[in-house]
């Protein structure tokens, strides 16, 4: 410490006689600084925030070029959907203008361009995954090369339609030569088919006249109503609902123009109601007539007519019951009507 004049202090007035001085301080000798014990922690701290920085700083840098190649295939995303898009347009429009009126063409074309379009969807799907970007770089690059395989198949189908029409022609006209030669041959034809017609009519007139003439007409057509006793005899009943079956007997009508041999009678029997009676296993059947149309009979008769006066009988039992009224029987031979009569049940 500095020794105090007392001299100097405030409010004293020069040396005090009676205070005796007071002797010098000795200088002591500075003491050894003593060590901080916060360094080796602040050395400590100051280590982890320079790795810490170095960390910070690195991921910086990691996550700089994560971002800048997320960046990069970004763009090359957007590129590759221009480009895409661009050679659609650019396909679909060549696509177009190769359409005319062959509809053949026009189909095949909508059908490659159907196809283009899925190819386009696929490579648009790729191209919304990173990892794809490769795929769909080789899937854009090949549609020029799939492009130019559609244009071939289109300019081979038209040559080859080309080729057809000029075929064609000449068909045609090898066709138009052999229609002049046809109708030409037709118009002798026609003439000759119009003489071949008219022989044919008179030799069909003249056919159904001698068919007409070669009728057998019958005669003395009688139908009677028989009833079966037990003991098998029969005996005329005129009761309809005592008839058990009908006789029916007509005598043929000598014709010189038939010749001798076997001939058939179609005989129907007509109910009261206007209905053939008819029953297959019985005999019955269809007959053309002279017009061609058929003709339901009850049953036939087939005899070796010798051009005589025959009477024929057959016995009709249809095991059902008649009905009363007038009934009527046609008898034909050849397809023409031969005779008739009525006859009537009780």
């Amino acid at each position: 410490m500095v020794p105090v004049n007392p001299s100097n202090q405030p409010g004293q007035q020069g040396p005090n006689p009676t205070t005796p001085p007071t002797p010098p301080v000795a200088p002591q000798p500075l003491s050894k600084k003593k060590s901080n014990p916060w360094l080796p922690i602040a050395i400590v701290a100051g280590l982890l925030l320079l790795s810490a920085a170095a960390w910070l700083t690195y991921e910086s840098m990691s996550t700089t070029r994560q971002l800048e190649q997320k960046v990069a295939e970004l763009e090359e995303a957007e590129k590759l959907k221009a480009e895409l898009e661009g050679q659609y347009n650019q396909a679909i429009a060549e696509l177009d203008a190769l359409k005319g009126d062959n509809e053949q063409i026009n189909a095949l074309i909508d059908q490659q361009k159907s196809e283009f379009e899925a190819n386009k969807n696929k490579i648009s799907l790729l191209l919304r995954d990173k990892k794809q970007l490769d795929a769909a770089r080789r899937e854009i690059s090949g549609l020029k090369a799939k492009v130019a395989e559609y244009i071939a198949q289109v300019e081979q189908l038209r040559s080859e339609q080309e080729q057809l029409t000029q075929d064609n022609l000449m068909l045609r006209a090898d066709k138009d030569s052999l229609s002049y030669t046809l109708q030409s041959k037709l118009a002798e034809n026609e003439t000759l088919s119009t003489a071949k017609a008219q022989l044919v009519s008179e030799r069909e007139e003249l056919t159904k006249s001698v068919t007409a003439g070669s009728v057998i007409k019958v005669k003395d057509i009688k139908v009677t109503g028989m009833k079966v006793r037990k003991s098998g005899k029969t005996s005329e009943k005129e009761s309809a609902k005592r008839v058990d079956q009908l006789k029916i007997c007509f005598t043929t009508i000598a014709n010189d123009v038939v010749q001798p041999g076997k001939e058939k009678f179609y005989i129907r029997v007509i109910s009261p109601k206007g209905e053939t009676l008819a029953i297959d296993d019985l005999g019955s059947g269809t007959t053309a007539d002279k017009n061609g149309q058929e003709v339901r009979f009850t049953q036939v008769q087939e005899y070796e007519y010798a051009n005589d006066e025959t009477q024929l009988c057959f016995i009709w039992n249809p095991n059902m019951p008649f009905q009363s009224g007038k009934y009527k029987v046609e008898i034909y031979n050849k397809g023409f009507f031969a005779g008739s009569d009525d006859f009537e049940l009780k």
